[in-house]
């Protein structure tokens, strides 16, 4: 007679991992591969064609111009996860978990202040002035129809209260808040990660800071041969 096997238990599926909120410029995007597509047409129609020294100027030029656009337009953006902050910066990657994130500052560029006092701006997240003016403007307007709404609500019930004894009440514009530009939105949404996020066990660590040399370098080998180039000329 044998005895039964005990068998494991099944294992459960896991809960999949939240994934990080990504912000980026859509008008940095679209720039960014516009402005790309011109200066690559441009350039290998010099390499293809050039006669001469055109071909290795074309070639500093774009390994100097490429990857600095792409650096000011296409790579900034910032992932928001649950336990950290992560900055793509043009030049840079900072890594912020939220323990050490002190606060978010909005003037004229979007910022984050570390606990150190260490300040790193927002480069995927630019501050849109005229966004801002449009947002007070539409907030303006909303307030003078809510006032008007409500002058011409009493205006009713006083009409009306005289012959049904005041039984009808007036309905109330409902508050919406204040509008927001759609970066400052998006800073608000960030502050309130960080207060719902910045005391977790899971969100503590320290501040690293990364150079991107995949940038930096090709950079540096064009504005060199270029030097070169205009040396010998």
């Amino acid at each position: 007679m044998t005895t039964p096997e005990h068998q494991p238990p099944a294992p459960q599926p896991s809960a999949p991992a939240s994934k990080d909120r990504i912000y980026r410029s859509p008008m940095g995007l679209v720039g960014g591969a516009l402005l790309l597509a011109i200066i690559l047409w441009l350039g290998i129609d010099a390499l293809v064609v050039g006669k001469g020294r055109t071909p290795w100027l074309a070639l500093a030029t774009l390994l100097l111009v490429v990857p600095l656009v792409m650096a000011f337009t296409l790579r900034p953006a910032v992932f928001a996860g649950e336990d950290r902050l992560r900055i793509r910066n043009p030049f840079r990657v900072i890594v912020l978990p939220w323990g050490q994130v002190e606060t978010f500052r909005s003037g004229y560029s979007n910022e984050v202040l570390a606990k150190s006092g260490t300040k790193f701006q927002l480069w995927a997240i630019p501050v849109s002035l005229r966004g801002r003016s449009r947002a007070a403007r539409r907030q303006a307007r909303a307030q003078a129809e809510r006032e008007g709404k409500g002058g011409r609500s009493r205006g009713a019930r006083g009409a009306w209260g005289a012959g049904t004894g005041g039984g009808l009440t007036g309905t109330h514009a409902v508050d919406d808040g204040p509008m927001r530009a759609e970066t400052d939105k998006i800073m608000d949404d960030l502050g309130a990660l960080l207060e719902a996020r910045g005391k977790a066990v899971t969100a503590q660590g320290e501040v690293t800071v990364r150079w991107a040399y995949e940038v930096m370098g090709p950079a540096v080998a064009g504005a060199v041969l270029l030097g070169v180039l205009a040396g010998t000329a």
